[in-house]
């Protein structure tokens, strides 16, 4: 995939015939957004044949050749916003967080504010670690917009340099709680396969024959909801991007709400009572909640576990699967 800054030249093949300029071009230069082409290319940044287009809407024709020019990106630094945090356990060294869904862990494009980073700055002053740089103080690991559940973020670098080893070496437990359609067979065995990014479509990652990263994900059935869905332990044993929802997927059980990995299966819930159909229809957002995280501290040695209660919506989901 190239470098997003530079000048790329791109080719129209018999394939792409008919797409709009932004769109086409976004999907062949890979790293950048539909939504961050468009403006580019009302800009003036894109040429054909030596002259300028501005329209994004135009529609490319085989053999065309584009030439695009895409500046360099100037972030913003993060800054500190009062924002309220569930706060699980705190030392001078580090700090688990219970993040909610639809909270974004670190300030990227078109996600400047509002983020964890921004809330952790605010509770934490410059404590923060500054291995992760400037825009990601203290991360060591994420998870998902849309899942909620148990992180941990470093407030020294010590404590950033041990969780980053363990992480590393696999050696963090991680338990996750996932709402699937159908119901799992068999009820407990494991998923392992090679995760990289989905070369048809840079948003997903997908199950790779050759190349992307090796990936292991153990699960187990916890509860059935007369076959239309499942209440599912996940135990990862890596922790690829969207590990669980690729793996659950490939399983031919994907999460119930997600919108990346599946298409809706309402159709399995027409028995239900409409009440009860319509908490899952609207349902927004992949049912998957990051309820256990332990590990051994990286600086005292002492083991540490911590457990999360479902968040309400995920609650009110399960109770509508459950009749009650």
């Amino acid at each position: 995939m190239p470098s997003p800054e530079g000048t790329h030249q791109v080719e129209v093949s018999e394939s792409d015939a008919g797409e709009r300029l932004d769109r086409f071009l976004a999907e062949r230069l890979g790293g950048l957004s539909r939504n961050r082409v468009k403006p580019l290319v009302k800009d003036g940044h894109c040429f054909f044949e030596g002259t300028a287009i501005t329209d994004p809407s135009k529609r490319v024709k085989p053999g065309e050749i584009y030439q695009i020019t895409v500046p360099e990106a100037s972030d913003p630094d993060p800054i500190a916003q009062d924002i309220p945090l569930d706060i699980v356990f705190e030392d001078e060294h580090l700090i688990v967080v219970n993040k909610p869904a639809r909270m974004v862990v670190h300030p990227a494009a078109g996600n400047w504010t509002g983020t964890l980073v921004n809330a952790l700055l605010f509770h934490c002053g410059d404590t923060l670690s500054g291995i992760g740089g400037v825009k990601r103080p203290g991360i060591v690991h994420r998870i998902d917009k849309e899942t909620s559940g148990l992180m941990v973020v470093a407030k020294t670098d010590q404590a950033h340099q041990g969780l980053a080893a363990l992480f590393e070496k696999h050696d963090i437990e991680r338990t996750y709680r996932a709402i699937v359609w159908g119901r799992v067979y068999p009820p407990k065995g494991q998923v392992e396969t090679n995760i990289g990014r989905d070369p048809h479509n840079r948003k997903r990652m997908a199950v790779m024959e050759g190349g992307g990263k090796w990936a292991l994900t153990h699960y187990e059935l916890e509860e059935n909801f007369d076959d239309i869905a499942c209440l599912v332990k996940c135990n990862l044993a890596t922790g690829r991007t969207h590990q669980i929802r690729v793996h659950m997927g490939h399983l031919g059980h994907p999460l119930v709400g997600d919108p990346v990995y599946t298409r809706p299966k309402l159709s399995r819930t027409k028995s239900l009572p409409d009440a009860r159909q319509n908490v899952i229809r609207k349902f927004p957002r992949q049912a998957l909640h990051a309820q256990t995280l332990g590990f051994v501290h990286p600086v005292t040695d002492k083991p540490l576990k911590f457990d999360v209660e479902f968040p309400s919506d995920m609650k009110k989901l399960l109770f509508a699967f459950r009749g009650k």
